[in-house]
């Protein structure tokens, strides 16, 4: 007892601990160094100024990471369980500000109530009714004697709490997200209201983009003046020659001259699996049945006009050297049609909670079913109804589709191609016992059984080495002439590029997943120009850094090409607008070069002017002006406008607008999936990550 007091007393310190040595399998050892020295040793981030602790961080990590069973990389991981606690945290204020709590009794509530719960027999009465002093012992009974079954409970009971306040908090704001009537009928009136009118339009492209000069403090001043549209996380561009180490020629040659000289070897043993082990096969034995298709077409006819005890090659079959033995000459149905009845037991693969019988007692019912349709075979459908676990055709009578000869389980594929039709057996799989009969068979053909000998064709270390070379020269190049382009291009070399790498990827086009590339590129001392060698699987990759960008305001370089159209309009706007002058639109349109146009049936929720396209900002001034008045210099999408409107027709006012202020709520609603982009957007988070990913 005074031990477990301890460790009671002593559990944050021993999480703490864990934590760590959880992270030291993932960071890189000199960023750990660093990261013990920083100022937040124990922080990973912050939301709205609450800290998200190292301890916390990896206690999510390692648990996400048992959750699903290492199927996700370490860096899809850590994206997720950062967005989660994330978005936990942002959640986690909003209810405090709002005064929402959510209690265990409605925790409790929602996880009795899942149908994973309720609808578990393990769980029910002998009425079939849901029992919960039953699932409370089970829940005692876990604690006490599973303690990985405990964890994954707790957690999904966190995820059950989690989920709770989140929806409550949706629902909350939901039914906040209602409309009026005033709202439906402008609305209504929006939709219905139509506009005759007639304008000029002058398009920006009537002035030649040399006209106009855009300097570069234009650009950093638009930049400035409309920071939110160019904030830009960290990045960085590299570009990279990648030298793939494969087999030349003459390495293949060497290693099927090796394979040509076991020929006499194979054709004289007996004992397969021995020589393949012996002798280093790269494939297993594999004696199973195989029909012309199955083989490599190139060599396949070849090979099946052959006699037993041939053996043939060496060949070519994709990356390998082979030779085959004829082992057996036999025919065989390609298709089969059986019916068969399941009988599983305890521990058989995919065997249901509710089947209780031992192996023993599985074969012995199966014996006994075996027995009865061999007497009359017509009972077989009554019986699969009744016995067999397999309900994707039990009601059918247990009756199977036609299938081939690589579609089943060994044992049942080898009764059902190796039997005549009406043929009724026992077989064994790791599913359980079957009751098989063969209904129907077509398609007789030869097959063979053939003994193969493998060897991958793999690149020597004469070839290993020379690729070495190459990129220890390249790379050496570059450190002798800092334009590595012009290097590249002097030894016919591939440079490819990867742009606007994040300091999280893992992935680099091209190259797939090289974490160890993205980190090396936001290390801290690492400059434009800079270069490193990487020894991939197969590859050696020569990266070199081709550009810098910091978190904050996108560079002027990078943003020119959004900005320069912009300003480039907004000055042809400027030009155009002092010849945008007259009384009336006859006057504008002659100044300009050009006519006056009409537009009919103008509408606001589809403000498309004929001839010119979308121009909501025009078609919303022409909503609000007067009729008969004409307006010029309108800046618009596509060019600078004037207009008259000559008429406006409005619509018939209804009863009630109780249906258009429905559609109205309906929409809100809708968009509540916006939600917590909204709220995160509007959140302070700062994101330390890249301190233990990156490479120093």
């Amino acid at each position: 007892m005074a031990i477990l007091s301890k460790i009671r007393e002593r559990s944050m310190f021993l999480i703490i601990i864990i934590g760590l040595a959880l992270f030291a399998f993932v960071l890189d050892p000199s960023t750990l160094g660093d990261f013990f020295n920083s100022n937040k040793v124990n922080e990973v981030g912050e939301v709205n100024g609450e800290a998200i602790s190292t301890q916390e961080f990896a206690k999510e990590l390692e648990a996400y990471k048992q959750q699903t069973g290492g199927r996700v990389s370490e860096m899809q991981a850590a994206k997720t369980v950062w967005d989660n606690i994330v978005r936990k945290k942002i959640y986690k204020n909003q209810l405090e500000e709002a005064g929402i709590t959510v209690g265990e009794q409605d925790v409790w509530n929602e996880v009795i109530n899942s149908p994973s719960v309720s609808g578990s027999p393990q769980f029910q009465n002998e009425a079939g009714m849901f029992d919960e002093a039953k699932f409370k012992q089970f829940l005692a009974d876990t604690k006490n004697s599973n303690d990985q079954l405990w964890s994954a409970w707790s957690n999904y009971m966190n995820q059950i709490k989690n989920n709770a306040e989140t929806n409550t908090y949706n629902k909350l704001v939901t039914a906040g997200l209602g409309a009026s009537l005033k709202e439906g009928e402008n609305e209504y009136m929006i939709e219905n209201t139509k506009m005759n009118a007639q304008f000029v339009y002058v398009p920006y492209t009537t002035i030649s983009d040399s006209l106009v000069k855009i300097k570069k403090s234009e650009v950093e001043a638009y930049i400035k003046n409309n920071k939110s549209q160019f904030q830009v996380d960290a990045s960085r561009d590299i570009s990279y020659v990648k030298f793939d180490i494969v087999a030349t020629p003459e390495d293949e040659e060497a290693i099927k001259n090796d394979i040509a000289e076991l020929v006499n070897d194979l054709k004289s043993t007996s004992n397969y699996k021995e020589f393949l082990d012996l002798n280093g096969s790269d494939d297993n034995l594999d004696l199973s049945y195989k029909f012309n298709a199955n083989i490599n077409q190139t060599v396949a006819n070849e090979i099946f006009a052959g006699n037993e005890g041939d053996v043939y090659g060496p060949y070519k079959d994709q990356n390998k050297f082979k030779i085959s033995k004829i082992v057996e000459v036999s025919k065989m149905p390609d298709s089969v049609k059986a019916s068969h009845i399941l009988i599983p037991f305890v521990g058989a693969q995919r065997a249901t909670p509710d089947v209780t019988r031992t192996k023993e007692e599985a074969q012995v019912l199966a014996d006994s079913i075996l027995t009865v349709v061999k007497a009359r075979s017509s009972k077989f459908s009554d019986l699969a109804k009744e016995f067999s676990s397999d309900k994707s055709n039990a009601d059918k009578g247990g009756e199977l589709d036609w299938f081939n000869y690589n579609r089943m389980t060994p044992a049942f594929r080898d009764f059902s191609f190796t039997n005549k039709k009406g043929t009724i057996d026992v077989v064994e799989t790791p599913f359980g016992f079957h009751v098989v009969k063969i209904d129907e068979t077509k398609n007789e053909q030869k097959v063979l059984k053939l003994a193969t000998f493998s060897r991958n064709i793999v690149p020597s270390e004469k070839t290993e080495n020379e690729v070495f070379q190459k990129a220890e020269q390249f790379a050496l190049a570059i450190s002798n002439n800092s334009n590595y382009t012009e290097v590249a291009k002097e030894n016919n070399y591939n440079l490819r590029p990867a742009i606007g790498l994040k300091v999280l990827d893992e992935n680099v086009p091209g190259l797939g997943n090289q974490r160890p590339i993205v980190s090396w590129a936001f290390g801290r001392d690492v400059e434009e120009g800079d270069f490193k060698r990487f020894d991939l699987e197969g590859s050696h990759v020569v990266a070199v850094v081709t550009n810098k960008t910091e978190k904050g305001l996108m560079p002027v370089e990078k943003a020119i090409n959004r900005v320069r159209p912009i300003l480039l309009n907004e000055k042809k706007a400027a030009l155009i607008s002092e010849k945008m002058k007259g009384d009336n639109l006859q006057e504008i349109a002659k100044a300009n070069n050009t006519t006056v146009r009409t537009a009919t049936n103008v509408n606001l929720k589809n403000a498309t002017l004929s001839g010119v396209g979308a121009e909501p900002k025009v078609v919303g001034a022409m909503y609000a002006a007067p009729l008969n008045k004409t307006f010029n210099d309108i800046e618009g999408s596509r060019g600078v406008f004037a207009f008259t409107v000559t008429s406006r027709e409005l619509p018939t006012a209804l009863p009630n607008y109780e249906t258009n202020r429905k559609k109205i709520a309906e929409a809100r609603k809708r968009l509540t999936f916006k939600m917590y982009e909204a709220l995160k957007e509007s959140s302070d988070i700062e994101d330390n990550r890249a301190n233990m990913y990156v490479s120093n």
